[in-house]
């Protein structure tokens, strides 16, 4: 078993400690040690989409020991990015913010809803949507924009929604749509994005 110290450690230091532990040792299991939820879930969600058994638990001390044993089955439902077919369009859509545009806050409002309203027109090449910062607002309990989104994934677009920055706004517990990412998520999703569109 490998032990990782990654108390202290900003996102996406943790994911990729861990990714560089199992890469290298990949038929050891791996415990890795962490101060918050966001780094609870990146580390659980990158070793899930490896195929690994995981098991979080807090660590008295009011962080988390995520505990991971390889298994050898890739799970489908947190597949690893890989290259995208030459002929087929992916476009990822970048949110980092609650409202559109600099100025008036209810203009900015309003033009962020007819702005998620209109992104089914982008589809089928619509592939995701990262939601950064702010951003993450859209995507929490009362916000005008779930149904939006849920029609979105019901499509087949994932929602990437920022761990760091849901713990940084304290929302982590009221993420209502949404896939929990982090930020090696995010930068293999703009490599492997065939366009990349940020508002």
């Amino acid at each position: 078993m490998r032990f990782l110290d990654c108390r202290g450690l900003a996102c996406p230091k943790p994911v990729l400690e861990t990714k560089d532990a199992i890469e290298e040792h990949p038929e050891e299991g791996v415990q890795v040690r962490v101060d918050n939820e966001a780094g609870k879930v990146n580390v659980t969600r990158f070793l899930t989409s490896r195929g690994w058994q995981v098991d979080a638990a807090p660590d008295g001390e009011g962080g988390f020991v995520v505990t991971g044993t390889p298994s050898g089955e890739v799970s489908v439902a947190c597949e690893i990015m890989t290259d995208v077919p030459e002929q087929e369009q992916k476009i990822l859509v970048v949110i980092p913010t609650n409202l559109l545009g600099r100025g008036d806050e209810v203009l900015g409002r309003g033009l962020m809803k007819n702005f998620i309203a209109t992104l089914r027109e982008l589809e089928p090449d619509l592939w995701r949507i990262v939601l950064l910062n702010s951003g993450v607002r859209l995507a929490v309990q009362g916000s005008e924009h779930l149904d939006e989104f849920r029609v979105l994934e019901k499509n087949g677009v994932d929602v990437l929604v920022c761990g760091t920055c849901l713990d940084h706004y304290g929302l982590l517990e009221k993420k209502a749509v949404g896939i929990t990412t982090n930020m090696l998520d995010i930068v293999t999703s703009m490599q492997v994005a065939s366009k990349v569109i940020c508002v």
